[in-house]
């Protein structure tokens, strides 16, 4: 009998490595593919693209703007969703604020800025500040510059203008895990405790000592909890 197909989706400018742990306690219970989300600059594109290489039916995971896309996949086609994970992330449209914050951005990685951008604006957000995490920090900086600028630039313009995906929540009675790193300053608890309320299923799982990548900071305990997910009737 062949395994459950899983799908997981990283964050912004993450790839597979992000969920290296993951992949490894998962590949008794399921077969995990690692979709792209870099391919176009709007998530009804990025996740059609996703949908074009995934199994017929799948689980799905999402980590931050991984998250949004799976939202949009949902929407899309939710048929296709047998359970959907989603871990540090936001239901809701990008605020004013932040939104501003994405043109200076865009043209510092244009003009080779890239690794400066991530490893001293985005990493030191990532993780929480009881210890340092330099090993980690590499790592981030090492997936950003491996997918490059022009990923970076997409994928700001796919989160500046994404939709609300609060009525596509309330639809989806599926089994569903919200997870989070207790110390996420980017999507912080209100985000997660919106998802919950919405979810007609939904398990609501924190990570102690962990912010915002928490597949990375404390795989055993986001293990645990997908493996709970994934086996739940």
């Amino acid at each position: 009998m062949s395994l459950p197909a899983l799908v997981l989706l990283p964050g912004m400018m993450c790839d597979a490595r992000m969920y290296t742990s993951q992949i490894e306690a998962l590949k008794g219970i399921a077969e995990c593919q690692v979709g792209y989300i870099g391919g176009a600059d709007n998530m009804a594109d990025i996740a059609r693209q996703v949908l074009d290489q995934a199994p017929e039916y799948f689980a799905l995971v999402g980590l931050s703007m991984g998250g949004i896309v799976a939202m949009e996949i949902v929407r899309q086609a939710p048929e296709r969703v047998t359970r959907l994970a989603l871990m540090d992330t936001n239901p809701k449209a990008e605020i004013d604020e932040v939104k501003a914050a994405r043109q200076p951005q865009i043209e510092a990685a244009q003009a080779g800025q890239l690794e400066q951008l991530v490893r001293e604006v985005m990493v030191p957000r990532y993780f929480t500040s009881y210890k340092t995490h330099s090993q980690l920090d590499d790592l981030c900086v090492d997936m950003a510059l491996s997918l490059g600028k022009d990923v970076f630039v997409l994928q700001s313009h796919a989160l500046k203008n994404r939709r609300d995906q609060q009525d596509t929540l309330v639809n989806f009675n599926k089994p569903c895990l919200v997870l989070m790193g207790e110390e996420d300053e980017l999507c912080p608890l209100d985000r997660h405790e919106c998802m919950v309320a919405l979810l007609p299923q939904a398990t609501f799982v924190k990570i102690a000592n962990a912010g915002h990548l928490p597949t990375l900071e404390q795989p055993a305990a986001t293990n645990a909890a997908l493996k709970q997910w994934m086996t739940q009737q």
